[in-house]
């Protein structure tokens, strides 16, 4: 077997390889903040500049997949120079965009060749670090996609408001540049197989149809009234039917494109699974916080951002820590205690209410923090442990791709589920009001300073408020009841958890 490869200066080939995540994974919401801005400048409602955001999402689910093969087909090193380098001109051309419909095809892009950067880079950290430091090598990558979407609406709010919206885009450029010619400098030497596999034109084929009508319904779901609309219906039918083929199609293939039998393995297959269920209540929680600070406590986007951030604090400086003294702990156990954390985070929120001060808020982001700086290194380590060196690229991009569609469906049934217990419960608190009650009319005329209509409109705000306040707290109710579930969980997967690292590390 051949020696492990060393870059010439490890230091600056894992800050190259971390900036390219960094640039990435900022993209995811970066632009989020910034789409009444674009919407307004090229002319657009606000319902067709959501497809900024969709645009990238359903290309990077479809390409995500795509990583095994890719990298086998032109090696991992130069399929993370040529990602990172078509991201940054892709980020060049949304910024220099003119219309909507050539802002959209460019994130389409950059979403295309964002899928395989986050798993191609894991393996490459995985393979330029010994055995002994492999958790530190994860663990900053964890921070990294940690860190990197909660500064997104920030530093997009703040790009934004002083400068204007292409430079959202514009920054990732020099970074991108940097990132890409480092890395490439410093791995032009490592030895890699290409294998000219044969290409799987019908999974590609039934993937892109699937994944991206399925990437579409579950965006524009919650707009249309899901299956009251014949578009989502349609787009339901024909996703089902596309990924019913591509399962089959796939695992019954010589040489599949996506090579589903990578389930096969146990720790993969229960690390995933866990890693898959817990982003999808994580996400969740990203989702709904900012949107009830908005909403219900009035915060403009940038404090919601700010009210978020602290998420970050415990990742940032716990990272190392975790990186260095991770691996002298069950994997298992490490995870159980963030699960245990975020649980009795999501608890606490129950007691949330419509005068709760920022601190508090605050203060329990950070407190989460500390549940997810635990949570993502361990379970990539558990997934990764019984895969062989040659499989690290394609696991990673499996598990990835699922993870980001159980982001897809946490987002759309969190909005959904909101919406609908905060209907009902508005139907619940004004069943009871009605115009033969003279002492509640009395009391709405009073409320609108002798206007009855007025006083209704404002109990009628008040009460919308109080039910998505209930609704909000009843959902993380149920989110900490998965997180505790989850802790029964991830002891499905058995130790040894670095057997196959110490393989891979002789053999890239």
């Amino acid at each position: 077997m051949n020696t492990q490869f060393r870059p010439p200066n490890l230091a600056l080939t894992t800050i190259g390889l971390s900036l390219s995540i960094f640039m990435q994974s900022l993209d995811t919401t970066i632009a989020n903040v910034s789409l009444p801005t674009i919407a307004g400048n090229l002319g657009v409602s606000s319902d067709q500049s959501t497809w900024v955001i969709t645009s990238f999402a359903v290309s990077q689910a479809i390409s995500l997949p795509l990583t095994g093969f890719l990298s086998r087909r032109f090696g991992e090193v130069k399929l993370f120079v040529w990602c990172t380098l078509l991201f940054a001109l892709a980020s060049f051309s949304c910024g220099v965009a003119q219309s909507m419909g050539m802002l959209i095809v460019c994130r389409a892009l950059q979403g295309a060749v964002a899928g395989p950067m986050f798993p191609i880079t894991q393996s490459l950290m995985v393979g330029i670090y010994p055995s002994d430091k492999r958790g530190m090598a994860l663990s900053l990558l964890s921070m990294v996609a940690v860190v990197a979407p909660i500064t997104g609406p920030i530093l997009g709010g703040w790009i934004t408001d002083n400068y204007s919206w292409p430079w959202i885009f514009f920054i990732n450029v020099p970074i991108g540049i940097f990132a890409a010619m480092v890395v490439a400098h410093q791995m032009k030497s490592k030895v890699e197989a290409i294998e000219r596999p044969r290409f799987d034109y019908v999974g590609l084929i039934t993937l892109t149809i699937g994944v991206g009508a399925l990437q579409v319904m579950l965006d524009k779901g919650n707009d249309a009234d899901w299956f009251d609309s014949n578009f989502i219906v349609a787009l339901t039918i024909i996703s089902v039917i596309s990924l019913a083929i591509f399962l089959i199609w796939e695992l019954t293939d010589d040489e599949p494109i996506v090579d589903l039998r990578l389930l096969r393995h146990r720790n993969f297959r229960f690390g995933t699974l866990a890693l898959v269920l817990s982003f999808s209540a994580y996400f969740a929680i990203n989702l709904l916080l900012p949107q009830w600070l908005q909403r219900n406590l009035n915060y403009t986007a940038t404090w919601a951002g700010f009210a978020a951030s602290p998420l970050g604090v415990a990742p940032l400086l716990l990272s190392g820590l975790i990186g260095r003294y991770g691996s002298r702990f069950d994997m298992r156990m490490l995870a159980s205690i963030a699960f245990l954390v975020m649980s009795i985070t999501s608890f606490l929120r129950t007691d949330f209410y419509l005068d709760i001060d920022f601190p508090h808020v605050a203060a329990m982001q950070a407190l989460m923090g500390v549940g997810v700086a635990l949570f993502f290194m361990p379970l990539t380590v558990i997934l990764l442990s019984d895969l062989e060196s040659n499989e690290i690229a394609a696991g990673g991009g499996l598990a990835t791709f699922l993870r980001t569609l159980a982001g897809s469906f946490a987002a759309s049934l969190t909005t959904f589920m909101w919406d609908r217990r905060a209907v009902l419960h508005h139907s619940q608190l004004t069943e009871r009001i009605t115009a033969n009650n003279h002492g509640i009319v009395h009391a709405v005329t009073r409320l609108g300073g002798g206007d009855t209509q007025r006083g209704a409109n404002i109990l009628d705000g008040m009460i919308t408020q109080q039910s998505y306040q209930i609704a909000f707290n009843e959902l993380f109710q149920a989110l900490g009841w998965i997180f505790l579930g989850l802790i029964l969980f991830v002891w499905l997967a058995k130790p040894p958890f670095a057997a196959k690292s110490k393989s891979a590390g002789v053999a890239h």
